[in-house]
C-alpha cells in the first residue's frame, strides 16, 4: 500500500510538472500551423545542410520550454517543410539551452557557470552532430502516416478565424500528446518506486559506468528540464562531474515521456535510430569533457 501511495504521489507530481509545458508546446505548435507559412521557413533556414542544422540548434535559446512540449512543435515544423535534420537539432537543444533552464542550472550548482557551459556546450554538440548524421542518412520526413496529413493554408482567414484555428489546433495537439505524457509518467513513476536509485548509483564505480548509470537514471526519473538541475546537484558528492553533465543532457533529450511522444509522431525505426545517435553522442561527449 505504501508503494502504491508513493507511486500515486510521484505520478501526480510528474503530470502537474509536465502539463503546463505540454500546453505551451501545443500552443506554439498551433501558432506555427496558422501563422507560419512554408515559404517563411524556407527563407529563414539556410540552404546549406550544416548551417541549417547549426541555426536550428541555436534557435532553441528563444523558446522558454522543456522537453515535455517540444515534440509537437518539432512535428509541426517538419510538416511545414523544415528539413528533418534541422527540426531534430532544434528539438534536442531547445529544452536545454533556453534561458529558463540555463538559469535554473546556474542556481542549482551554487551560482557557478561551469556546469551551465558544460551542459549547453554538450547539448549543442550532440544536437548538431545528430542533425548532421540524419541529414545524410534520412531522406524523407519520417512522420507517421496519421501525422502526415495535408497542411492546410490559413492565409485566406481573417484574424478572428485564425485565432479560432489556433485554439482548435492547440486543443487537438494537447490531447494528442497528452495521452503519451500520462502513459510515460505512469511508467516513470513505477520505475522510480520499484527500481531504487541506490541500485543504479552503486554500479557507477568507474568513469565509464558512472556516465552510463547517470544516463539511465535520467531516463528513469524523467524529470522536466526546468527542474532536473536541482536533482542532479544532489549527486555531486558521489558522482563525477562529467556523469552529472550526461544526466542533465540525456534526460532532457530522451526520457520516458518524450520517448512515447516521439513514437507517437515519428516512425518507430527512425525513433530507434535517433535515440541510438543521441545515446552515443552524449556518452562520447561526456567522456571527452
Amino acid at each position: 500500500m505504501d508503494r502504491l501511495l508513493q507511486l500515486n504521489t510521484i505520478f501526480i507530481s510528474i503530470i502537474i510538472e509536465a502539463i503546463p509545458f505540454i500546453v505551451i508546446g501545443a500552443f506554439v505548435s498551433a501558432l506555427i500551423e496558422v501563422f507560419v507559412s512554408e515559404n517563411t521557413l524556407l527563407r529563414i533556414m539556410p540552404k546549406n545542410r550544416f548551417l541549417s542544422v547549426i541555426t536550428a540548434s541555436l534557435i532553441g535559446v528563444l523558446f522558454p520550454g522543456c522537453e515535455c512540449g517540444i515534440v509537437p512543435i518539432t512535428a509541426r515544423l517538419v510538416k511545414k517543410g523544415m528539413p528533418l535534420s534541422s527540426a531534430i537539432s532544434f528539438m534536442l537543444s531547445g529544452p536545454i539551452i533556453n534561458p529558463i533552464v540555463l538559469f535554473a542550472t546556474f542556481i542549482a550548482f551554487g551560482e557557478s557557470w561551469t556546469m551551465v557551459w558544460y551542459r549547453a556546450g554538450l547539448a549543442i554538440g550532440v544536437s548538431v552532430a545528430t542533425g548532421i548524421v540524419l541529414s545524410f542518412v534520412i531522406k524523407d520526413n519520417q512522420l507517421k502516416i496519421n501525422n502526415d496529413e495535408h497542411v492546410h493554408s490559413h492565409s485566406h482567414q481573417n484574424t478572428k478565424q485564425k485565432l479560432i484555428s489556433v485554439i482548435t489546433h492547440t486543443i487537438d495537439e494537447f490531447f494528442n500528446m497528452g495521452k503519451f505524457v500520462v502513459m510515460g509518467s505512469l511508467i516513470a513513476s513505477a520505475m522510480q518506486v520499484y527500481v531504487p536509485t541506490r541500485i543504479l548509483t552503486t554500479l557507477g564505480g568507474t568513469h565509464v559506468t558512472a556516465v552510463l548509470v547517470m544516463m539511465a537514471l535520467a531516463f528513469i526519473l524523467s524529470i522536466c528540464s526546468e527542474a532536473d538541475a536541482f536533482v542532479a546537484s544532489s549527486f555531486r558528492n558521489f558522482s563525477p562531474q562529467t556523469s552529472i553533465v550526461s544526466f542533465l543532457v540525456f534526460g532532457a533529450m530522451v526520457d520516458i515521456k518524450n520517448l512515447l511522444m516521439m513514437f507517437g509522431s515519428f516512425k518507430p525505426k527512425f525513433v530507434v535510430l535517433l535515440v541510438s545517435l543521441i545515446s552515443s553522442f552524449v556518452f562520447i561527449g561526456s567522456l571527452l569533457l
